[in-house]
């Protein structure tokens, strides 16, 4: 049974046409392993065996009549519960939304991954209407990192980033306006990609606009690839989306590291010229940076050149944020995390011209990085400054902020830019909590951040540890 909880996506689509085992087998095994692992991380607010089972065995029944469906038929897959699921009701970690009127709809993510015979597991925890960083919500209560429970699994994805290294599901769903995919994915160990904005449909339309971006989650950059070739499957109901491009992400990543990373001229900035930074997360990416440069890419330590956008930031996202609350009364508010209540309402007060000042930083900001990558292929930083801080905090502590983007200075300029970043895991600090290593491209340019995270992962696989909280043993310990 802990063999499954272990496999990637790949490894179990070849156990799956081997025979070898079966969907229903492999589903069974990662459902214990949810019961088993999940109070002490609260990474899924939804498991409905049954539901998982019968997709389960819709799946097995087509690999015994030879008639498999699409790119993961068998395949578990996490859900965050921000993505309309027909058979699930979709929450947001809010108290202020009927269960009952999400049913009988479906995102464009799960229309894909259900087109492609996947097996859902259930719906994972988020922040209310992914506002923040962390990952708690008025509901479903406080999400916790699985390398250290004591910690934050990060946010706002910080559900399905906790489920992957406990072997609670292969892959996961997420989203990303502000960071929302790899702050997660870098605080708990994991494979996280923010596409390019329009390169995987998303619908209905998130309330923080063009800075939000759904993408995949996962314990190798080989199962995101595979992944990323079923979201970016068109669907009408995103106005935004670019036409699909048929590019086969998996194909784009097979290869040896040097061949992968050929000709690639990489940017390497630890801090931005502004940034202070953790002293093991500088090593562990310096490190990284070392590597990909034996390896063959051509390594310049260089600034991206721009100044910290927050402000900017700050007035887009935090709209989002007040956008949310539009409609929602003085009595539902009351429900709400009080947190996401105050940035709302600051927000609210903010003029047009105001809005429209961040809209012009945003627009040199695309302008900016655009010439950058003229002279750059990719842009390498760590994924965050710091390591996981303490569960149920939106900073750490002592920290000279009260809000979360304060310390997520890597990864909101590239939802204002809406370029493809990467984080993938790069070491652990000497309390062994995660390390992440962000690769940032040109807009469109998804292949090749998939293809230099694939060399880097290669040549520097974390995939063989797991939290102690993966076996049987420790968890049975924690709870005696």
């Amino acid at each position: 049974m802990s063999d499954f909880t272990r496999m990637s996506a790949v490894e179990l689509l070849a156990g799956y046409r081997d025979k070898s085992f079966s969907p229903v087998e492999v589903t069974q095994a990662l459902l214990r392993q949810i019961e088993r692992c999940n109070p002490a991380v609260n990474a899924y607010c939804l498991v409905d065996e049954e539901t998982s089972l019968d997709f389960a065995r819709a799946s097995e029944r087509r690999y015994q009549s030879g008639e498999t469906k699409g790119l993961l038929d068998g395949v578990p897959v996490a859900i965050k519960d921000v993505f309309l699921t027909p058979m699930w009701p979709t929450l947001k970690g809010s108290r202020t939304i009927d269960p009952e009127s999400t049913l009988g709809k479906e995102a464009p993510c799960v229309a894909a991954l259900a087109r492609n015979g996947y097996v859902p597991l259930g719906k994972t925890t988020t922040p209310e209407f992914g506002w923040k960083g962390v990952t708690d919500n008025p509901i479903d209560g406080v999400t916790r990192n699985p390398w250290n429970t004591d910690k934050t699994a990060g946010g706002s994805s910080g559900g399905s980033a906790a489920a992957v290294p406990l072997g609670m599901g292969p892959l996961a769903l997420g989203t990303d306006a502000g960071g929302s995919i790899r702050i997660p994915a870098g605080f708990c160990g994991i494979v996280g990609l923010k596409p390019s904005f329009g390169e995987v449909p998303h619908w209905p339309p998130s309330p923080f606009g063009t800075l939000a971006h759904a993408g995949p989650m996962t314990w190798t950059v080989e199962d995101c690839a595979l992944m990323l070739n079923v979201l970016t499957e068109a669907d009408h109901r995103d106005a935004q989306a670019i036409p699909r491009r048929d590019i086969d992400y998996f194909a784009e990543i097979l290869g040896e590291p040097k061949e992968l990373l050929q000709g690639l001229r990489i940017a390497y900035s630890p801090a931005f010229g502004y940034v202070q930074l953790d002293s093991e997360v500088e090593q562990a990416v310096n490190k990284a940076a070392r590597l990909l440069q034996s390896l063959g890419a051509e390594i310049t330590e260089v600034d991206p050149g721009f100044d910290d956008p927050l402000a900017a930031f700050g007035h887009l996202f935090y709209g989002g944020a007040a956008n949310v609350l539009r409609e929602i009364g003085k009595r539902q508010r009351e429900l709400m995390d009080p947190q996401l209540v105050a940035v709302a309402d600051k927000a609210a007060q903010l003029s047009m011209l105001d809005y429209l000042a961040a809209v012009n930083e945003r627009t040199a900001l695309c302008e900016r990085m655009a010439n950058f990558h003229r002279k750059y292929d990719l842009l390498l930083t760590p994924t965050l400054p710091i390591t996981a801080f303490k569960a149920g905090r939106e900073v750490p502590e002592d920290w000279p902020s009260t809000r979360w983007p304060s310390w997520t200075p890597y990864t909101y300029p590239f939802n204002l830019t809406g370029q493809p970043a990467l984080s993938v895991p790069c070491g652990f600090s000497a309390g062994g909590l995660p390390i992440g290593l962000q690769l940032v491209g040109r807009r469109f340019e998804d292949a090749t951040v998939l293809r230099a995270g694939q060399a880097y992962q290669l040549a520097a696989p974390l995939t063989d540890r797991r939290p102690q909280l993966f076996s049987a043993d420790a968890i049975e310990g924690e709870q005696a």
